[in-house]
């Protein structure tokens, strides 16, 4: 699944422009023409803000991780993958008015309020630890990109598979994020546009895959069958049905 989070966070990245663009451009320090150290400082500053961006996915995706590990450990695999799948198409049909009501129902405000405020006071200062930590923050922001690599993320193979598979989603997500806090215009703004039209595609195919998958329809790799009847197991596992004891 690492290749399909990298996939997705590079197609998203383009809603990350419009949703994240500003705080990437309002990153403190700038480039100093003619100064080899200056540059370098300047461009290992951004790779450390989204360097704590990535860091914060991998976070999350093993928090989803071991969520999805104890289901698994509860015998609904399957059902956690179709699960997976259906609350992404249930994301993707949100409205943002909705939304917003259940982050004020679920309490979130505050804490929010208190991200919101840390990102201020690390803004005013240009060290390495400070960009970090804003990159850290950054990606506890309400996104509703991440929230769908998440749902995506309860159905990989454990707590690191999660992980990795989140953190696979942020790299995908760092050439374009990267660029923009580096030039400023990496992509016009009409193909901005226009590329992030299809991130509810991509997103609904690995929602449609996630199901299949779940389905166990027998298809290798696409949709194995995970519950295999019991005398294929013992065959599988070489054990003769009879066995011989002697006393």
């Amino acid at each position: 699944m690492l290749w399909a989070g990298f996939v997705f966070g590079l197609l998203g990245s383009f809603h990350c422009v419009g949703m994240c663009g500003a705080i990437a451009l309002a990153l403190p320090g700038r480039a100093e023409a003619g100064s080899g150290s200056a540059s370098a400082r300047y461009l290992s500053g951004r790779l450390l803000y989204n360097l704590g961006r990535i860091t914060t996915y991998a976070a999350l995706g093993a928090t989803a991780g071991l969520l999805g590990h104890g289901l698994r450990l509860a015998g609904l695999q399957q059902s956690l993958s179709i699960a997976s799948g259906l609350l992404i198409l249930l994301l993707l049909g949100l409205p943002p008015r909705v939304a917003d009501h259940l982050s004020s129902a679920l309490g979130v405000d505050r804490p929010l309020a208190w991200v919101k405020n840390a990102l201020v006071r690390l803004f005013q200062q240009y060290s390495w630890r400070a960009l970090y930590l804003a990159g850290v923050l950054n990606g506890l922001l309400p996104c509703g990109l991440v929230y769908l690599a998440l749902a995506g993320a309860l159905s990989a193979p454990g707590v690191g598979g999660a992980a990795a598979y989140m953190a696979s989603f942020g790299l995908g997500t760092l050439p374009l994020m990267l660029g923009l806090s580096l030039t400023g215009r990496l992509v016009p703004l009409v193909w901005r546009l226009r590329l992030r039209q299809t991130v509810p595609y991509a997103a609904s195919v690995l929602a449609v895959l996630l199901i299949v998958r779940g389905l166990g329809l027998g298809i290798p790799y696409l949709s194995p069958q995970l519950n295999a009847p019991a005398a294929q197991r013992s065959s599988s596992a070489g054990l003769p049905r009879s066995m011989h004891y002697c006393r």
